[in-house]
């Protein structure tokens, strides 16, 4: 959820804050932490500013220590990121589970003219929380190498021995936001909200944790050639490729099903796949071998490519004599930069919220057919990838790309589309070919929006955008807005 929380289509500057990535980086990794590191508090930066009060009987003065380290070193990153690298959002992404340490936590950031939410997600169906450890939590990087019973056991024993000290969020005093049983309801204790709080609050009323899978294809080449300005049918060719991608997906499907039963898991149907393209012809006409046999399929005003303004089919040498500073801006950030009459990547990306806000709430598996240009921001947002790398992502036309829902990040797939003739493979030949570079038949890039292995602060990685625009600063004293998660249950 934190993910998701800190997406770029707002242009807020955010980064999410994990402590057990904090954790992973400090113990090394392999290592174990002592078996008293995840009573009640163990992850509560609270005692960073009052130890000896809250954590007395609650673990061995070594794990105190070890808990002290890791919380001071994510504190500091915290203020580092707001006060040198100018973020406007930083999510604090652990188990606050006591009401005294909450208000410590609070009063501390205050100082530092941080306004701070908090986020208890609360859950009392077992069914819901055996659900959700066997589907996300296991992939942590906690349980490389377990077998799923033995990291089911271990995650839940983890909320067993928390659950008796939790104490739910009922401070009168604090910004808070209850979400009970994955969203059932939603409880809001609104102390001095602003702009980006009701921002988040919106969001989180369309979030649910049924596990789906999504797919993105390109759609197929038309019959007069790549434009924005041409509305043209699809290809001889174009027809081919949505009768092979069809049917590589139906094929993958049901192929993933046999093997989720081989596994042990239940013989159950295959969860119904619903297919959304633009208004296109081209994207609509690849949908429709797909909708003859039964899928249902619709159509998404906002999901319309980039428009590309003056350099559409202009070359990158002619690019450059006529417009050499729109060049340079667009060399220095060609997430933001928009060419005359065109839309940035940043414009694209507000127009796609109604269908972010969507995606969420679909429960069924979902496919995605459109330009490559959508496909790059929806794919930056699933997958947590920086915003000044969403320009360069690639999607050829034979692989299909399912996104799957993880712990922490979602995990990417490649599904290979056989047999199709090399010239329609290549990125969409109308981009603004400069400074991004040629897509070719490269995916894709692997591991954005993942914590680099080894590294000494956890906070380095590919998650929220280097450079923000400004939106509505929040009301209230506060200059930027830290979120925080308890977590109860689930």
């Amino acid at each position: 959820m934190a993910h998701r929380v800190s997406d770029t289509r707002l242009g807020v500057k955010t980064r999410v804050f994990h402590l057990g990535d904090y954790r992973r980086a400090t113990v090394g990794p392999g290592q174990d932490v002592p078996d008293d590191y995840f009573f009640v508090n163990g992850e509560d930066i609270s005692v960073l500013a009052d130890c000896d009060a809250l954590n007395k009987g609650f673990g061995c003065a070594s794990s105190v220590l070890l808990r002290q380290k890791i919380l001071r070193k994510c504190r500091e990153d915290i203020y580092r990121f707001f006060d040198k690298e100018k973020g406007q959002i930083a999510i604090y992404d652990a188990v606050n589970p006591l009401a005294a340490g909450r208000r410590v936590l609070a009063k501390e950031f205050a100082k530092h003219d941080v306004q701070t939410l908090f986020i208890e997600s609360a859950c009392d169906d077992v069914r819901i929380i055996e659900e959700n450890v066997r589907s996300v939590k296991i992939s942590s990087p906690d349980y490389v190498g377990w077998t799923s019973n033995e990291a089911v056991q271990h995650y839940l024993a983890r909320i067993t021995a928390k659950i008796p000290h939790f104490e739910t969020m009922n401070e009168p005093e604090l910004n808070y936001i209850k979400m009970i049983n994955a969203g059932e309801r939603l409880s809001v204790n609104n102390c001095s909200f602003g702009y980006l709080s009701h921002r988040i609050v919106f969001y989180l009323l369309n979030l649910h944790i049924k596990s789906r899978h999504t797919y993105f294809a390109r759609a197929g080449n038309p019959s007069k050639g790549d434009s924005y300005k041409l509305d043209a049918s699809l290809a001889e060719q174009g027809i081919d490729y949505a009768r092979k991608m069809g049917d590589t997906l139906i094929k993958h499907r049901e192929e993933e099903r046999q093997a989720l039963i081989d596994r042990g898991g239940a013989d159950t149907p295959l969860k119904s796949l619903t297919i959304w393209t633009s208004p296109r012809r081209r994207t609509v006409e690849t949908a429709h071998y797909l909708q003859e046999k039964g899928y249902r399929v619709r159509q998404r005003s906002q999901m319309s490519q980039l428009n590309p303004g003056v350099c559409e089919k202009m070359s990158e040498r002619r690019i450059r004599l006529e417009y050499p500073d729109e060049v340079q801006k667009h060399e220095a950030d060609p997430y933001h930069h928009r060419y005359p009459r065109a839309e940035s990547y940043h414009d694209l990306a507000v127009r796609l919220e109604p269908i972010i806000l969507e995606l969420e709430r679909e429960q069924n598996d979902l496919l995605i057919i459109a330009h490559e240009s959508v496909l790059r921001v929806l794919y930056g947002y699933l997958m947590a990838c920086n915003a000044t790398d969403i320009p360069t992502l690639s999607f050829p036309r034979n692989e299909i790309i399912e996104i799957i829902p993880a712990s922490y990040n979602n995990q990417a797939k490649r599904i290979q589309i056989p047999d199709l003739p090399d010239e329609i493979i290549p990125a969409s030949p109308e981009d603004i070919r400069i400074p991004v570079a040629p897509s070719g038949v490269v995916s894709p890039m692997n591991g954005l929006g993942s914590p680099m292995s080894g590294a000494q602060s956890p906070m380095e990685g590919n998650r929220s955008p280097d450079k923000g625009y400004m939106t509505p600063k929040e009301h209230g004293s506060g200059t930027h807005l830290l979120v925080e998660r308890a977590l109860r249950g689930v």
